[in-house]
């Protein structure tokens, strides 16, 4: 299946229309994308140099890593998120991280040690984000939303070379939404109190969220800027070209992702320019144009998953501001020694 939907991937590559009008702008550039590794479970420690060898010695500009420092049934220990920063401390380059539900929303789960989720989002506002700055050896500033160690400080956005970029916490599990008491105490430790209380953060932040969305692409508009990247970690769904007869968008488990997607699609259709969508989450390579639906299209907007564990790999993207497309694609196969 991964052999086929990255060869649908790369013919889709081309259909990207709808752009800013070429003319003379900032010389082009590249950044890696990546994430969703590495998993001890599945074997991904003896993998992961070749991945981090094979970033770093590219020309990209920089990298965002678009969440998932652990796999999901292992436990949320502190030392998850100082092995990450080690990790993203040996990037040459600037590296974006973006929290995953790995990291907090599925904390709750038994396997994972039943902890707090909210308790952990906490220590991972606090821990993973020790400056305003990007991550890795050579820093790059970002600006954030919220102040060091509270809420919101992870959503962040930062121009560079014609291209607004902005990464949201928006994660898998469906963006931290429960829907239900089954949903609550399905093989977690969860209480009722506990899921009321996500159930309240998720509204809370997934409206911050919309508006620092909407605050980016303000500016990338009054800066007539050719293309915003908009990276989060969670799969928000969207209906499948082949099930004719059904939208997956509309699904249960991503209803937690509705408002937010809604509010975007109103955004790329005022935008002028390109609108990158990337996302991890789903573990392989895909690259298509998923709005509106996979017969009417929103020409402007083109989605980006990134790879997973226990493919690890990573996606570079060219951004040529001086091109109708802006963005060109390139998954980067790391071959393991």
């Amino acid at each position: 299946m991964w052999i086929k939907s990255l060869a649908v991937s790369l013919a889709l590559f081309s259909l990207v229309g709808h752009a800013a009008t070429p003319g003379a702008g900032p010389a082009p550039f590249s950044f890696g994308l990546w994430g969703d590794m590495p998993y001890k479970k599945a074997g991904d420690d003896s993998k992961l140099p070749a991945v981090l060898q094979s970033i770093n010695q590219s020309d990209i500009a920089f990298s965002i890593y678009d969440g998932d420092i652990k796999d999901g049934s292992s436990k949320c220990t502190d030392d998850v998120y100082t092995d990450a920063l080690a990790m993203f401390g040996k990037m040459v380059k600037p590296v974006v991280y973006v929290p995953g539900d790995n990291e907090w929303t599925d904390c709750h789960r038994v396997n994972n040690g039943g902890y707090d989720t909210l308790e952990r989002l906490t220590h991972l506002r606090k821990v993973m984000f020790p400056t305003a700055d990007s991550l890795g050896q050579t820093r790059m500033p970002l600006q954030r939303q919220g102040k060091l160690g509270e809420k919101y400080v992870e959503n962040m956005r930062f121009q560079h070379g014609g291209v607004m970029f902005v990464g949201i916490n928006m994660p898998g599990s469906n963006n931290n939404l429960v829907l239900s008491a089954k949903d609550c105490s399905a093989k977690s430790a969860r209480k009722a109190p506990q899921c009321d209380a996500a159930n309240a953060e998720y509204l809370e932040r997934d409206a911050a969220n919309v508006d620092w969305m909407k605050a980016a692409f303000e500016q990338a508009a009054n800066d007539k800027s050719a293309g915003v990247v908009l990276v989060v970690q969670g799969d928000p769904g969207f209906d499948w070209p082949e099930t004719e007869d059904a939208d997956e968008s509309t699904l249960p488990e991503f209803l937690g992702y509705r408002n937010f997607m809604t509010a975007l699609t109103a955004q790329t259709e005022k935008f002028a320019g390109q609108v990158l969508f990337v996302h991890g989450d789903t573990h392989f390579f895909k690259l298509d144009k998923p709005l509106y639906s996979p017969t009417k299209l929103l020409p402007n907007f083109t989605r980006l998953q990134t790879f997973g564990s226990p493919s690890l790999h990573w996606a570079r993207v060219t951004v040529d501001v001086n091109s109708a497309n802006v963005f060109q694609i390139q998954p980067v196969i790391v071959r393991q020694p």
